[in-house]
């Protein structure tokens, strides 16, 4: 696997540039199709943020696209945590890959109690319900919107879902349901399995 590295306000040394060689460029022996990794530094200026080294790990290849951030006291460090996250996304990926190869007909759902704590908008979209006792005033400043974007939704399965949710490293994805033909969510639930919420037919 071919992989480039940058840095801004961090000094790549010669043996650091070995060890990302050897760790960051050693994950494709997990998984076939892993031909491109872009291994990025540079020096968090928040104050309060006490592991100043920032690193990012994005690697591609074959439709897979794996991303990590880690903040860690030194560059070496922010190595050996990006490689340990990494190995961990990429066997859960390969682990999905063989279950789809295999038929895997595993159903997954979201639990009654996991969406007593939901609001839909829609019936689709997921956003956590307001454990607030204190109503909102009309003088509280509310979030803005910095960011929109915008993708095809074709249909896909459950499954299939989840595989496009790991290669991107989010922790929900928005699809329409193949089986259902309505909008659904896969999401990453706190311990480690995934949840599936539909829109109510």
């Amino acid at each position: 696997m071919d992989v480039s590295i940058s840095a801004r306000h961090v000094k790549v040394t010669p043996r650091l540039e070995e060890v990302i060689q050897e760790k960051i460029g050693g994950l494709d022996h997990y998984l076939d199709g892993l031909d491109y990794a872009e291994v990025h530094f540079d020096e968090a200026r928040n104050p309060r943020i006490s592991d100043k080294e920032f690193c990012e790990v994005v690697i591609e290849g074959h439709g897979h696209h794996l991303r990590c951030k880690v903040h860690a006291p030194d560059p070496f460090t922010a190595i050996d945590m990006a490689e340990a996250k990494l190995e961990r996304q990429i066997r859960k990926l390969r682990t999905r890959i063989q279950r789809r190869h295999q038929g895997d007909g595993t159903t997954i759902r979201a639990t009654d109690d996991e969406l007593a704590g939901w609001n839909s908008v829609g019936g689709s979209v997921p956003v956590p319900t307001s454990t607030g006792d204190a109503a909102e005033t009309d003088d509280e400043v509310m979030p803005s919107i910095v960011k929109t974007k915008r993708f095809h939704l074709g249909p896909l399965t459950p499954d299939e879902a989840v595989l496009k949710m790991e290669l991107l490293g989010h922790g929900f994805f928005f699809f329409i349901n193949r089986e259902t033909s309505r909008s659904a969510v896969v999401y990453l639930r706190e311990d480690g399995d995934v949840g599936l919420i539909d829109e109510a037919g």
